[in-house]
């Protein structure tokens, strides 16, 4: 991986991550340096203890422009953009309309790829595995700034999930304080080795691969399975198999497998339900804190709003109102449709999996133990 850091014309950070080295990335943002004035603010919530993000600013943000103004993609003439290169592979800058922004953290916006109308699951594994870098890069450069105590990696896909910019790209987000989600972690985590003397995630992934009916699909390296107690009807969590904290501390024999599974594991959510649009997403990389975090594993979480081909998995009165989930599809049967998902055969290439894994769970009872602006 090589990057080049550079500055958009408002004084915000850009970097291009490159494949190979001797790219020209010099290209002048030649936009008027007008910032967009934004003062986030956290306010804490004295019922729950949760930290809510106020950013007005954000009402303003651009929301779904035609693909001829798109900011992600790269500038052409007589249409500039967030990325002044004429090509990129990936490309990262602070996001123009942050939820987080100075003492309350930063925000950053991952393009992917210059291609407007591609996805996560068309990139190439070697694209694939560029991205990776970029996150771990990322990960590891914000865990350094004062006041960051947990870095989030994540992506939404589709409308149905709300993105306001259709070109494929991710974000993270700097928190300067712990995830309400992550805080349940490390609760449910310390009250699981008070009873049992055991990490609480090496459990669940021992436990997943033991099973087999909730796997989608294995590797040297890595496992996907659908959680015992999934909040979306389809929901996958793809864990390495030995535990680390964060994405800086995988092995480059990981990080090689990594990216063939991932995608395999995209487009199967894509061939779910016979529809020619693609299948929309959160991709959230669960990382642990950089303090108090050490009973925590990082691992991936996919899952889709969409149930059926026509319905959509809506957060109402009891998931909104209470944070009670209701799941419509058995985690069994989501993780046996997942497995039937398999690529047609005359595509084989695009959907292999990784060398040397296996897409089928293991036998069941075998026992086996892991070895911009959205």
């Amino acid at each position: 991986m090589f990057r080049t850091v550079t500055e958009l014309a408002d004084g915000r950070e850009l970097i291009y991550y490159d494949s190979a080295p001797g790219r020209d990335r010099r290209a002048p943002d030649r936009r008027p340096p007008d910032r967009v004035p934004s003062v986030p603010e956290l306010r804490r919530d004295p019922a729950t203890g949760d930290w809510v993000a106020i950013a007005a600013h954000r009402q303003s943000r651009t929301h779904l422009p035609p693909a001829d103004s798109c900011p992600l993609c790269p500038t052409r003439e007589g249409r500039e953009s967030e990325i002044p290169a004429a090509d990129y592979e990936v490309a990262v800058f602070e996001n123009r309309f942050p939820s987080l922004s100075g003492p309350t953290g930063r925000c950053e916006v991952v393009c992917f790829t210059p291609d407007h109308d591609a996805g996560f699951a068309d990139l190439t594994p070697e694209r694939a595995r560029l991205v990776l870098d970029a996150w771990t890069d990322r990960t590891a450069e914000l865990s350094a700034r004062p006041g960051v105590v947990q870095v989030y990696c994540f992506e939404n896909r589709g409308a149905e999930i709300g993105v306001t910019l259709p070109h494929p790209h991710g974000q993270v987000y700097a928190f300067t304080a712990v995830a309400p989600r992550t805080a349940k972690h490390l609760a449910a985590a310390a009250a699981h080795r008070a009873a049992t003397g055991r990490n609480l995630f090496e459990d669940l992934l021992a436990e997943s691969r033991a099973a087999g009916e909730r796997v989608v699909l294995a590797g040297e390296h890595w496992t996907a399975f659908v959680p015992y107690a999934a909040r979306w009807p389809y929901e996958v969590h793809l864990y390495p198999h030995r535990r680390v904290p964060d994405l800086t501390r995988l092995t480059e024999a990981e990080r090689a497998e990594f990216p063939r599974l991932y995608l395999d594991l995209l487009r199967r959510f894509d061939r779910l339900f016979g529809l020619a649009a693609p299948t929309p997403y959160v991709s959230a990389w669960h990382q642990a804190p950089l303090s108090g975090g050490g009973e925590l594993a990082l691992h991936l979480e996919l899952f889709t709003v969409r149930r059926t081909a026509d319905k959509l998995k809506y957060l109402a009165g009891t998931e909104s109102g209470m944070e009670a989930f209701m799941n419509d599809v058995a985690p069994e049967t989501a993780a046996r449709r997942l497995r039937e998902a398999r690529c047609p055969r005359t595509r084989p290439t695009p959907c292999a999996t990784a060398s040397g894994g296996s897409t089928a769970a293991p036998p069941r009872g075998s026992g086996r133990r892991p070895a911009g602006s959205t």
